[in-house]
């Protein structure tokens, strides 16, 4: 079991996504988890729920909205703004507002909860695939800035991990989906929560203060492929 004991861990949009899950491991192994349900998506939102939060030692930065599917050729202005609002611009204000804390307190862990689609094409993803890529390249450059700081700032590159955002139960059901999973992800199944959550937890602990700015595939081989 990952000892997370006596440490603060703010997770945000905990409703959604990977949040539950999260919330439930994390919890499970000792942590004290702040839950924020909100959209941050005022730049004043992240400010706030980090200060309301108080001292922390980790902050796992869980975003997601409904991703659009549509063509390239039609993708407008509302669209790309609104995917960007929700999941790209509440990345910096986050960092920003919690990296003061921790230099304070000696060094910290900052986890974000991306998506495999930056790192592999899709068809009708554009935009969703477009903010995913930003979040990654973000904690790239921006986790190298940090590490002198002990502050570890990594990623999770996700997809086919089971979570009700991204396959709902009515997804997971219908028989299309499940011939999906058999030709397209060499594990043959989704990536259960918990295991996804598990990962996590390891990197919010003590045992994972060496990686920097890493993006850690989770797709049950989709990605690698």
């Amino acid at each position: 079991m990952i000892d997370l004991s006596g440490q603060r861990i703010l997770v945000t949009q905990a409703k959604d996504f990977m949040g539950p899950a999260l919330c439930h491991e994390l919890k499970a192994c000792g942590a004290e988890v702040i839950a924020d349900e909100r959209l941050l998506t005022h730049p004043l939102d992240a400010q706030t729920v980090i200060e309301a939060a108080g001292p922390l030692d980790a902050l796992v930065i869980n975003l997601a909205l409904p991703a659009p599917s549509t063509p390239i050729t039609q993708i407008d202005e509302a669209e790309w703004r609104q995917v960007f609002e929700v999941m790209v611009d509440p990345l910096p204000r986050l960092v920003r507002a919690v990296v003061p804390g921790m230099k304070a307190r000696g060094g910290g862990k900052i986890v974000v909860m991306g998506s495999a689609s930056a790192l592999r094409g899709m068809k009708r993803a554009a935009t969703y695939s477009a903010a995913r890529g930003a979040q990654l390249a973000y904690v790239q450059a921006a986790g190298v800035e940090l590490a002198p700081d002990n502050i570890q700032l990594n990623a999770v590159a996700q997809n086919f991990v089971d979570n009700p955002t991204y396959f709902p139960p009515e997804v997971q059901a219908n028989p299309r989906f499940q011939e999906r999973l058999k030709r397209e992800v060499p594990l043959g199944r989704l990536v259960k929560a918990e295991e996804d959550a598990r990962f996590v937890a390891y990197l919010c602990s003590n045992a994972a203060s060496c990686f920097v700015g890493q993006v850690f595939p989770m797709s049950g081989g989709w990605a690698v492929r």
